[in-house]
């Protein structure tokens, strides 16, 4: 047995023994969707094979109304359920157990047919809901019930109902959204009514030897949530109705409180998940930032739950599990909690991938067969990029030569892992630098390749990144201007500064600049109080007046394009980064013309009429060019070579698309 052994523990749940303690939450990834259903079955078989204890898909409609948005993957006919089958199937031949998420949306739904309790739009969503009656009610909870017997058919080992997150059955428990007068509103008993019947209903359909996971709302991190007191009654009243097991859910999707960001400290939710969990008699699973076999060993080891589920970290590697066992816990492939490639692109209507992995998704496309001809492969650049295309060529058998003119590997990352809520990039770092001990890579840190040095190879592969462009503002002598890169790598900042540009470089060194203390990140208690949230049974719903810590400067971030700053940030979470700026008292202003930099400040037009911003430094934060001096002298000298990464397109220090380009071109070679 390794150190992580209560995680490695079998549990039984409802007569289905699980062979550990992780569960692989639910994610919506539109595979489903892709009506491709063998590659369906191979993204969840991946997970099995890599040791997942119990896998949880993404949410299924009960019925057209509560589909997240039109056209949502649901089990609505024989023909689905043998599509379903073949994920249970492949689950099943990998020595995996799997549960099916039953969601409806309520108001959530995308769709003018989407049902509430009450006529009271979402925030999140253009469609105000309809009301239902008590058919219609009864409709529902039918629906659901239909849901999880049709599961049953399908294979599935049981079903989650999603009853948090600010769905349906979350809709319905809290004064919020319920503003009924019947036996479904009003008092708690009335509200918690709902939810309450679907579990018995769902147990019913499913049988005794069914997993049944109810997921609940500790803490909805919204007006009018619910109460501590509320939470436990529910808790009690799921259990009683036949749930197996329950597993933590946190926030409302339109709560202004982030929960599985990046800069969410790790574990940060566990201590609710404790707290309920002898409240009840079933076991408790604690979720949310959960990243790490050894963050998941310690909430087991100390009590606070009897298992854990972790959604993403499943993205990055699919044998987290496998790896843990086998003692090579430094191997598992860091989930940053980015949301680059997961969480922005289910809410842009992509397909879920994750950018430390992209094969996350695409495991039927993107494929690494060992090469059928070994070659002798040079990269320049131990960037994200360089690193990947090094590591993928050498796992497939290719002889690699990684350059880098810098003393350590890692390019940009370094400087997104100077940022504040950004730390798990050094985790991700620390995990590229262990892989280029790969036997098939010779690492040359601090060496420069050369036209001349590179004619030896099959393959030549740049991956030089880029430089910080330079917008030609005219500086008069005595003006204290920065590069973006300077200032991340140490260089003295004055009290008042202004940041030209305000894309996502620009927001990230206004939060380094901006923080005076510690990143909240590593300390909870800071982050609690910087967000206003604290323990639900001090207040209901979490909420508590958020009070940040006053900023360490003066910060304008500017602009030329005459649109609200920061709007093009990630789908997910540009709203994150654009209130921890407001909450710092950052000036963010689009529309500005820059006229030029004086000692004595930034002359700008924004308007009618040139005004001095008095600061003391100007950093540049403009974007970048392609660093191709070297791709210049190749092509002098007519030596064929691939250019990826910032090399190849100088996009805001997108890790993303240059992993992603990296690992497809190695994987073709």
């Amino acid at each position: 047995m390794t150190s992580h052994s209560h995680l490695l523990s079998p549990i039984t749940l409802s007569g289905v023994t699980l062979r550990n303690r992780a569960l692989m939450g639910s994610m919506h990834t539109g595979l489903e969707e892709t009506g491709d259903w063998s590659r369906v079955a191979a993204f969840y078989a991946a997970r099995a094979r890599g040791g997942a204890g119990l896998i949880v898909t993404g949410g299924m409609a009960p019925n057209r109304e509560g589909g997240v948005f039109p056209g949502a993957a649901g089990l609505f006919s024989e023909k689905d359920i043998a599509h379903h089958r073949q994920v249970t199937d492949a689950v099943h031949a990998e020595g995996g157990h799997i549960a099916m998420q039953i969601l409806h949306a309520g108001r959530y739904a995308y769709s003018p047919d989407c049902v509430a309790p009450s006529p009271i739009k979402s925030p999140i969503s253009p469609f105000p809901p309809r009301d239902l009656d008590e058919a219609g009610i009864e409709k529902q909870i039918a629906d659901i019930a239909t849901a999880a017997a049709r599961a049953v058919e399908a294979g599935y080992d049981g079903v989650e109902v999603m009853g948090s997150e600010g769905y349906f059955l979350n809709q319905f428990l809290v004064a919020h959204t319920n503003r009924r007068t019947d036996a479904w509103g009003g008092s708690y008993e009335n509200r918690m009514r709902l939810p309450v019947e679907v579990v018995r209903r769902v147990r019913a359909a499913l049988g005794p030897d069914k997993v049944l996971i109810y997921r609940i709302s500790l803490i909805d991190l919204v007006p009018d949530g619910s109460t501590w007191d509320e939470v436990i009654t529910l808790a009690r009243a799921i259990e009683a109705a036949g749930a197996s097991v329950l597993n933590t859910g946190i926030g409302w999707h339109e709560a202004r409180v982030p929960t599985i960001a990046t800069s969410v400290p790790r574990a940060g939710f566990a201590d609710l998940t404790a707290r309920l969990r002898p409240e009840v008699t079933i076991p408790v699973i604690a979720s949310n930032r959960i990243n790490a076999p050894d963050v998941a060993e310690d909430l087991l080891a100390c009590g606070m739950a009897d298992m854990v589920s972790m959604a993403r970290p499943w993205l990055a590697d699919p044998d987290f599990i496998a790896k843990t066992a086998a003692g090579r816990a430094q191997d598992i492939a860091p989930c940053i909690a980015c949301n680059q490639a997961c969480l922005d692109h289910t809410f842009s209507g992509k397909l879920t991938s994750c950018l430390v992995n992209p094969r996350a998704c695409h495991e039927t496309e993107l494929t690494l067969a060992p090469a059928a001809k070994a070659k002798r492969i040079a990269v320049v650049g131990a960037g994200p990029a360089g690193m990947t295309a090094a590591i993928t060529a050498a796992q497939r058998g290719h002889a690699v030569t990684l350059f880098e003119a810098a003393p350590r590997p890692g390019g940009q990352l370094h400087l997104a892992a100077s940022i504040p809520g950004k730390e798990e990039f050094k985790g991700l770092i620390d995990w590229f630098t262990g892989q280029l001990t790969h036997p098939n890579i010779t690492l040359r840190l601090g060496e420069a390749a050369s036209a001349e040095s590179l004619q030896a190879y099959d393959e030549v592969i740049l991956s030089t990144g880029v430089t910080p462009r330079d917008p030609g503002i005219p500086a008069e002598p005595g003006a204290h201007v920065l590069s973006y890169v300077e200032v991340l790598q140490g260089a003295p900042v004055g009290p008042r500064v202004a940041l030209i540009g305000a894309g996502g470089i620009g927001f990230d060194v206004a939060e380094f600049l901006a923080e005076a203390g510690p990143s909240p990140t590593l300390d909870l208690a800071a982050w609690r109080r910087e967000w206003g949230v604290t323990p639900p049974w001090l207040a209901r719903g979490g909420l508590a007046r958020p009070q940040p810590e006053a900023p360490a400067r003066q910060i304008w971030l500017l602009q030329r394009k005459p649109e609200k700053p920061g709007r093009k940030l990630g789908k997910t979470t540009g709203w994150i980064h654009r209130a921890t700026l407001a909450a710092k008292g950052v000036q963010m202003l689009g529309g500005v013309s820059y006229d030029r930099i004086t000692p004595q400040g930034l002359w700008i037009t924004s308007g009618d009429a040139p005004e001095l911003l008095p600061v003391d430094t100007v950093v540049l934060c403009a974007g970048q060019t392609p660093a191709r001096s070297l791709s210049d002298q190749l092509d002098r000298a007519g030596l064929a070579h691939h250019r990826i990464g910032g090399a190849d397109v100088a996009a805001e220090l997108d890790a993303k698309r240059a992993i992603d380009q990296a690992m497809r071109l190695a994987a073709a070679m």
